[in-house]
């Protein structure tokens, strides 16, 4: 097993190395990256590559005293840190905050290629490839200094947990492979209780495993988030069952159905405080080139398609996907607003009232993760973009930035989160904390 293990190291690191050469040589981008934002963004000619692109920024984490910055007229300090790769983010009703400390589950022996090799080599330098915590942590700031002196866990022995809601005094989590509740009592600060699992969520292969999760207001009603098990269904449709759709559940029966699907990975979810839509950010296709496909947020509509893996940004044709669904392209809607090619926009949540300030009311924060496969790499910050009427309405604004400096990640965003407050607070997985930033 040790050779076996030496021998998958050795050639990972070969095809990296190849593809980490060949990057090198291409030219760069013909577009600037603000080509890929906006309602209308340029979608070139696709450049399909063989080996992915690969340009890493190896994460090296913050050092001492350093700390991202944040926009004219705001501060942020380090709101929790020494946090086991944390990735999602919730608040309870009295303030307690919730953070999924998580990571990928393990992939099935049965699954191989030289691609995925590569590309969990890239993953492991982009600080990616940890073992999950499995685990839920509570972290409380009682004296309201905008620091968690309190961090408990608050749920252990999960199965690469993600999305989390409280309806009432049930407590729902969406782990790798299912949705599971336990009972919640106010103001407790650890759950002993055994869960009950209300559905099945695509596992398997998990190529995409974050499952994210929001509740409808009546609280009867569960959205998640469930992400494609490929880039363009290259293992065949068939490994793609209720995947790359967000999956409504029927909270009293457990009845699962497809709410909206094409979405190849969903992750960010928030209901828009404005016209009570659905929205989420949604990573998109890799291997046409820097400057495709745009990652996207978008409303979602009931029984809405939205191109994947047939098309892309509405019903421009993927010909690398066979067969083809002519069918499903002609109806594939256009997406709201672009946030950039391979940015990794995971985190999104909306500002639906005037605690981060009367001008970012309705608009929507939005964490970018940042890119392992574009020349030069995109994203490694975190967003704002305003919005009038409930629709996106202007260019987007870095609220904290400096994630990536000299060509490595001191830290990636990824969930985002208005406090009851006035925080927004920035979940970190390479610094393994969170941050806060509020007004100065």
């Amino acid at each position: 097993m040790a050779d076996y293990v030496k021998i998958s190291g050795f050639l990972g690191a070969c095809v990296t190395g190849v593809a980490h050469f060949l990057t090198d040589l291409r030219k760069a981008p013909v577009l600037d990256e603000k080509a890929g934002y906006g309602d209308s963004p340029s979608l070139p000619k696709p450049k399909p590559t063989l080996i992915p692109v690969m340009k890493i920024a190896p994460a090296v984490g913050w050092p001492k005293g350093r700390r991202p910055t944040p926009a004219t007229g705001f501060k942020v300090v380090s709101f929790a840190g020494d946090l086991d790769h944390p990735r999602w983010v919730y608040e309870l009703p009295n303030g307690d905050i919730l953070v999924a400390e998580t990571a990928s589950p393990p992939s099935p022996p049965d699954v191989f290629s030289l691609r995925w090799w590569a590309m969990g080599f890239v993953l492991v330098r982009a600080g990616a490839g940890v073992k999950s915590a499995n685990r839920i942590t509570l972290l409380r700031d009682a004296d309201g200094d905008g620091v968690a002196e309190i961090k408990l866990p608050f749920l252990e022995n999960l199965n690469s947990p993600f999305g989390m809601v409280l309806i009432g005094d049930q407590f729902y989590v969406a782990n790798a492979d299912s949705v599971v509740r336990f009972p919640y009592v106010p103001g407790a600060t650890r759950i002993d209780a055994a869960p009950v699992k209300i559905c099945d969520l695509p596992a398997g292969r998990n190529h995409h495993w974050t499952k994210s999760m929001v509740a409808n207001k009546a609280g009867t009603k569960l959205y998640v988030g469930v992400g494609s098990n490929s880039n363009v269904g290259e293992f065949g449709m068939h490994e793609e069952e209720n995947r790359a759709n967000i999956l409504e559940v029927d909270i009293a029966t457990g009845a699962v159905r497809v709410f909206a699907g094409g979405l190849r990975n969903p992750v960010g979810m928030d209901w828009n405080p404005v016209t009570g839509e659905l929205w989420t950010s949604v990573n998109e296709r890799d291997e046409i080139g820097d400057d495709l496909v745009p990652d996207y947020m978008t409303s979602v509509k009931d029984g809405a398609f939205y191109g994947w893996p047939y098309s892309y940004w509405g019903q421009t044709v993927d010909e690398r996907v066979k067969p083809q669904r002519p069918d499903l392209v002609a109806k594939a809607l256009k997406p709201d607003y672009a946030l950039g090619c391979h940015t990794a926009s995971l985190g999104l949540t909306f500002v639906d009232d005037d605690r981060f300030g009367a001008r970012f009311r309705n608009g929507v924060f939005i964490g970018q993760h940042g890119s392992w496969n574009r020349n030069p790499p995109s994203g490694y910050r975190v967003i704002f973009i305003p919005f009038a009427d409930g629709k996106p309405a202007g260019e987007p604004e870095e609220i904290l930035g400096d994630f990536r400096v000299d060509g490595k990640a001191l830290g990636r965003p990824v969930g985002v989160l208005v406090d009851k407050r006035g925080g927004l607070l920035v979940v970190d997985d390479v610094g393994d904390c969170i941050w806060r930033v509020t007004p100065a």
